[in-house]
């Protein structure tokens, strides 16, 4: 019986066998030295695993493809400057097995949609290009030479550029990116949605507004010189483990944590550092000095419940503000108090769901601290009311004179290992003039104004048949949007479906009329290309752009570097009309960078700067009280409480990863520390909402949230009580993005608000 295409994209509704442990209270140590040596010799070649853990993320080495933590600028971890999950991502990607012809000709598409994540992305790397035919079952081997061929004929037969959409995932390098933006930009449309739509696109706008940079603006020493780090909606211990070194300098130093959160992770309760064998025998770090257990989406009650006792402060005793740094630096300052004064303490606290004693401790650690760094990730900027929660900690920074000086700033924790770096070199639907006019000067072209879709935009376009052609650089699509099945059937609307990829996963199960999936060299694998070995480059979290470069011989001889891709698809494509000679790109990547260099700002020298050993800064006007806003100044912003209410009987859910998983890729079905092993499909509940529905543990339930008059549901979720404030749940993705509405989302940002999801629950 053949599947819908909602019905290849949702994730498996059956149970493993459960087994539910008491949450740890540590993190890393002998454990996850355990998980890593038991991820790399079950998945990996052990010469090939020795030569990795040498490599990844050293100097001159190759840059981790999971997270996009910064390296130590001076000497990294003779031991290895990695964690457990970055060595799970290496894992991944350098798979002991590989998948072809013969795998696809056992498997039909069917047959792949009814397997598990898991077991779809532990089938092995892809190792030739695949085509799936209008009708068929199964896909087919291609050549390269056809594939691109098809590329290009699909493209080419459209009625208008804008009918064509190309996603980027964030582990392409900075040089395929620019490539592949140059080719979108080239062939007409500005259509280039990308994974940070989904997940900081938030931060950018809010940060652009009030500082005028969408990046963070500390640097890695900023975190060790600290006096307070809050720790926003964000869960280091799994999703940003490196974090925790960082983190626990900063303890040492003497400065506070602050754990804002609506579970308590056991990342932010101490902390064992696996590479300090004394801290392996005599115990770890404490972290966290205040845990605050706020309401899911209580971020901006809380915060201008602080706002509100620092102005009484201020105005009883006075020298609380940073008045020298308000007046010389910043704008809108009378309009913010203005407003701030229209609200109600008692009402905000309310909001947040803290406690008045948890709040006080925050509180005293603010008031008497004006080093302060503010760190977020997904658990603030996905909420409707998303680019407000980032404003508002701004205004608390700019209130305590927290910007543009040592150990304080913003700290937005990227995902994806090079999604910052993605956007800087172009990937962009609605790139700014000044980049556009110097494509145009270089180029000999002029590149559309008009803004393209973003991945919101991109997913109706499709499912309304305005959109014919997608095409992925990267990701896992389907698995990463919302409205899982409404997004389904947009990608079966369309009569092209091409991913880049190294691996399998769900995205090339559900398809166009026809499919390529397009092979690519690995993060870890080595560039040959006619002028030798090229080196790649990537930008973190913190706006440091170094080398990356391959050391194991490729998995296939059928693989082709992003580039190669690119261009290849370009070549296809524009052919002779073209005025980018993407062959001598696909050649030498150093004319790439030269390029990059005209372009882009800060990226002068590139080719010189790319072989320091710990690579190089980017400009970062915050980080210098250099503010390029409308008002040249630093923007005080005013945002008002989220206005949101449960009905009887509703929850607020919020989607989250397991300890086994980055982004949509799964390494395993245990959660450790929240004690969850072998399942996935699991809902964490107060146990005070568990005993007003009559639930006990391993209860299960069908999940349905209701958004506009629509209802979406995903069934058979075993029940977990867990220490999570009443009113609130939690589930993984991407099992329940089918229950985040499409048109839920943060506004002028469109991250979709899959942190803030009501839902009801019930029993089967």
């Amino acid at each position: 019986m053949s599947r819908s295409p909602s019905e290849k994209a949702k994730t498996p509704e059956h149970f493993s066998n459960l087994k539910i442990t008491k949450p740890t209270t540590d993190s890393a140590g002998f454990a996850a030295i355990k998980s890593a040596l038991n991820h790399v010799s079950k998945y990996m070649n052990t010469n090939d695993a020795i030569k990795l853990s040498g490599k990844i993320n050293q100097k001159g080495g190759f840059d981790c493809p999971g997270c996009a933590w910064p390296d130590p600028d001076d000497e990294r971890s003779s031991l290895g400057e990695y964690c457990e999950n970055g060595i799970k991502a290496i894992a991944e990607e350098a798979q002991n097995k590989t998948i072809g012809a013969d795998f696809f000709a056992r498997h039909s598409v069917e047959e792949l949609a009814i397997w598990t994540d898991f077991e779809i992305g532990k089938s092995g790397r892809l190792a030739e290009p695949m085509f799936l035919a209008e009708g068929a079952t199964h896909y087919q081997p291609i050549s390269w030479e056809d594939a691109f061929k098809k590329v290009g004929e699909h493209l080419n037969a459209l009625a208008n550029p804008d009918e064509a959409v190309f996603y980027t995932s964030g582990r392409t390098t900075n040089e395929a990116a620019f490539l592949y933006q140059l080719f979108v930009r080239e062939f007409g449309t500005s259509n280039l949605p990308d994974c940070s739509n989904m997940c900081h696109e938030a931060s950018g706008k809010a940060l652009s507004e009030t500082l005028g940079i969408g990046k963070g603006s500390v640097t890695l020493e900023d975190l060790y010189k600290t006096e307070v780090i809050m720790v926003i909606g964000q869960n280091p211990g799994t999703n940003h483990p490196r974090m925790l070194t960082a983190l626990e300098k900063c303890k040492k130093n003497g400065g506070k944590i602050i754990a804002i959160n609506p579970l308590e992770e056991a990342g932010l309760i101490k902390f064992t550092n696996p590479q300090n064998p004394l801290k392996l025998l005599t115990g770890g770090t404490e972290l966290t000095d205040v845990h605050v257990p706020i309401t899911i989406n209580g971020d901006v009650p809380f915060v201008k419940a602080l706002l509100l006792k620092l102005l009484e402060k201020e105005e009883s005793e006075g020298n609380i503000f940073d008045k020298p740094f308000i007046e010389t630096y910043t704008h809108g300052f009378d309009a913010f108090i203005s407003d701030l004064k229209t609200y109600n303490f008692e009402e905000c606290l309310k909001a947040s769901g803290v406690s008045k004693d948890v709040f006080d401790a925050v509180f005293e650690l603010i008031l008497n601290n004006d080093k302060i760094i503010c760190c977020w990730a997904m658990g603030l900027t996905q909420h409707e009311n998303a680019v407000d929660n980032i404003r508002e900690l701004v205004n608390l920074l700019l209130l305590k004179g927290s910007i543009g000086k040592e150990g304080a700033g913003t700290c937005p924790v990227r995902g994806h290992s090079n999604v910052q770096g993605d956007r800087t070199v172009g990937i962009w639907e609605s790139a700014p003039k000044a980049f556009l006019d110097k494509i145009e000067v270089k180029y000999g072209f002029k590149p559309t104004a008009k803004h393209g879709y973003s991945v919101i935009d991109a997913i109706k376009a499709m499912y309304e048949k305005k959109a014919k052609v997608f095409f992925g650089l990267g990701g896992n699509f389907i698995s990463a949007v919302p409205d899982t099945e409404y997004s389904a059937e947009a990608m079966a609307n369309c009569n092209l479906t091409v991913h880049v990829s190294t691996k399998l996963n769900r995205s090339h199960l559900v398809t166009g009329k026809e499919a390529l999936i397009l092979p690519c060299l690995g993060r870890t694998e080595i560039d040959y290309q006619k002028t030798g070995v090229q080196i790649q480059s990537v930008e973190n979290s913190m706006g440091i752009v170094s080398s990356t470069k391959g050391v194991l011989q490729p998995c296939s001889k059928d693989l082709l570097s992003e580039v190669a891709v690119v261009c290849g698809i370009a070549q296809a494509t524009l052919g002779k009309h073209s005025k980018v000679n993407w062959e001598k790109y696909k050649d030498d990547y150093n004319l790439v960078r030269n390029d990059i260099a005209e372009i882009v700002a800060g990226f002068e020298d590139y080719n010189i700067r790319i072989k320091q050993p710990a690579g190089f800064y980017l400009p970062n006007g915050a980080r210098i009280r250099t503010f390029e806003t409308s008002s040249g100044k630093a923007n005080f912003s005013i945002n008002k409480l989220p206005q949101w209410k449960l009905n009887e009987g509703e929850l607020m859910m919020m989607t989250i990863r397991s300890h086994d998983q980055f982004n949509t890729t799964i390494y395993g079905l245990n959660d450790r520390y929240r004690g969850i092993f072998n399942d996935r499909r699991i809902i964490f509940m107060n146990r005070d909402d568990m005993a007003e529905r009559g639930l006990k543990e391993q209860s299960i339930v069908n999940i349905k949230s209701e958004f506009d008059g629509v209802i979406r549901t995903a069934n058979n979720f075993k029940v977990v009580g867990y220490n999570i404030p009443k009113g609130c749940c939690a589930t993984y993705f991407p099992e329940t993005n089918v229950l985040v509405p499409l048109d839920s989302f943060a506004h002028t940002a469109k991250t979709p608000a899959s942190k803030s999801v009501k839902i009801t629950v019930e029993k089967v």
